[in-house]
């Protein structure tokens, strides 16, 4: 098998991987709750704007950020994006949260695995056009395992997927 034929059939696996999961997220999206956050009053929750900007950004911050990730790893770290979008302390957009200054590790780059860029497409357009925010029990933040930042002893740990750790901000713990 010539290389490109083979990089092709690798693709082609992980598209197929990853379709059925994506396939069926906004299906499901009706029967499942959603985190919200609480706003004043005179503000109504924010929503994302479902456009090819924060499409970009959010594929983007899911491929720099959890390209090694499975698909529900992915789906995860697009959770607390959408999340930190709709709470009241964080930027009101997609490319607002993941371009605010020292929240993610990635630097911008090129992007050279065109598969996994398309799964991260896949996810991102998925979680903004509504799929259910049920695997990070609202987080609004991450890490991995091999990094301890201090904010993790302040906020509640909601899960742990693939190699990312997520935290609530809403509860936090007393640091004695």
């Amino acid at each position: 098998m010539s290389k490109p034929t083979s990089w092709l059939a690798r693709v082609s696996v992980c598209v197929a991987l990853a379709l059925p999961a994506v396939a069926a997220a906004p299906a499901l999206a009706d029967t499942q709750q959603r985190v919200t956050y609480k706003t004043s009053a005179a503000a109504p929750a924010a929503t994302p704007n479902v456009s090819n900007t924060d499409l970009q950004c959010l594929s983007e911050a899911l491929y720099f950020e959890a390209r090694g990730e499975g698909s529900q790893g992915q789906r995860a770290v697009a959770e607390v994006i959408l999340n930190r979008v709709d709470h009241p302390r964080f930027p009101k957009t997609v490319c607002g949260v993941v371009n605010q200054s020292g929240q993610f590790t990635y630097k911008k780059g090129r992007i050279r695995e065109r598969g996994a860029y398309a799964r991260a497409q896949q996810i991102a357009k998925a979680a903004l056009q509504g799929a259910p925010r049920n695997l990070t029990d609202g987080a609004t933040y991450f890490h991995t395992p091999a990094v301890k930042p201090k904010w993790s002893r302040k906020f509640e740990r909601t899960a742990r997927i693939g190699s990312h750790i997520f935290y609530r901000s809403e509860q936090r713990l007393a640091s004695n």
